[in-house]
Parts: C-alpha cells; structure tokens; sequence
C-alpha cells in the first residue's frame, strides 16, 4: 500500500463517517422532514457510478469509500420512506 492508497484511505474514512451522526439521528428520532428524498437518490447515483469507476481501476480507497456511502444513503432514503410512511398512518 503506497502513502498515497493511505492518504486516499484516511479521506474516505472522514468522508464517509459524516454521513454516520445523520443515519443514527434519522433512526433515534425517526423524523425524516427536513431529508430530500430526491437528493438521496441522486447521491446515491452518482455514488454508484463512482463505485463503478474504483471498481474498475482497482482502486480501494474509491471502492471503501463509495460502497460505504451507498449503503449509508440507501439507509437514509429507505428510512425517508419508510418512517414517512408510518407517519401518515
């Protein structure tokens, strides 16, 4: 592993772990009115396809990062929709 894989590494790992307070907070207080269902869904997009990019470079600080944040943003739209949903019961 060069310095430059940790350097990517280290960033990934501070990217990622910021998206972390919103998934615990989203879950704890099941208030999901201030989320943009929307954005999630674009982020996680283009999360994807930058999954994809790492993917085929072989490049493991964009894979680690990237799968991380997409099942992170998955978490939050699915809570988005499920916890909306619940409220309107």
């Amino acid at each position: 592993m060069t310095n430059l894989d940790i350097l990517g590494l280290a960033a990934s790992i501070f990217t990622t772990s910021s998206q972390i307070p919103q998934v615990i907070r989203t879950y704890k207080t099941r208030d999901v009115s201030g989320i943009s269902l929307s954005t999630y869904v674009i982020i996680t997009i283009g999360l994807l396809l930058w999954l994809t990019y790492g993917l085929m470079k072989n490049d493991l600080p964009l894979i680690v990062a990237n799968s991380t944040m997409v099942l992170l943003t998955i978490a939050i739209a699915v809570m988005k929709v499920v916890f909306e949903k619940n409220q309107h019961l």
